[in-house]
């Protein structure tokens, strides 16, 4: 059983969380999820309802993996050190580290990604890479796995990123089943970037 971090923070995007969150839950023998905040408590989402975080930074908890999401938040939470600090110790003692969109701006900007490969929403390409110049940013990638850290691209994507980790770590049947098992239509191949425009790398 691998605990999954899954963190909250105000103005986190939705589809970001609780797309991956979904595949994993599908797996329930497999993973047990756990709400992180900065404190325990509710914490809004950037279009509306408030997610209750079960755990704070300051529980010490360790987790095998953490879903950090993106959001319009991220620009706010960018200028944390109480998260950007417990980024880096969680990341530390983590199996795997996972983003979504905007949330490699966070990991970047903490240092975990410091000599890796990485990705992020399209839109926002050029502020999160202004996060960083020790990552080589991927324009053109779903999904970018280097090691144990794995970066993708907007919203959706994420859930095509934690069908990879499943994969990964459960085997590609499990991936499959969880897929069919929520009737989606999976994107297996992290290259295949339809939102990527013509010439980008």
């Amino acid at each position: 059983m691998r605990r999954i971090a899954a963190i909250l923070f105000d103005g986190f995007e939705m589809l970001d969380m609780f797309g991956p969150l979904q595949m994993f839950g599908m797996l329930s023998d497999d993973f047990q999820i756990v709400t992180v905040a900065e404190a325990a408590g509710p914490v809004r989402a950037s279009r509306g309802p408030e997610v209750v975080a079960e755990r704070s930074f300051a529980d010490g908890a360790a987790y095998e993996l953490l879903l950090v999401p993106g959001g319009f938040g991220t620009r706010d939470q960018i200028e944390n050190p109480v998260l950007l600090d417990w980024l880096c110790q969680a990341s530390a003692q983590a199996e795997i580290v996972t983003s979504v969109c905007t949330g490699s701006a966070l990991l970047a900007k903490a240092g975990v990604l410091d000599g890796l490969s990485a990705t992020t929403n399209k839109r926002a390409f050029d502020w999160v890479a202004a996060q960083s110049d020790q990552v080589t940013w991927r324009k053109k990638a779903r999904w970018v796995e280097d090691g144990r850290f794995f970066t993708s691209s907007g919203v959706s994507a994420g859930i095509d990123m934690s069908l990879a980790v499943i994969a990964r770590l459960c085997g590609e049947e499990a991936a499959e089943n969880a897929a069919i098992w929520a009737e989606y239509s999976a994107n297996r191949d992290s290259e295949n970037d339809p939102f990527s425009l013509s010439g980008e790398t």
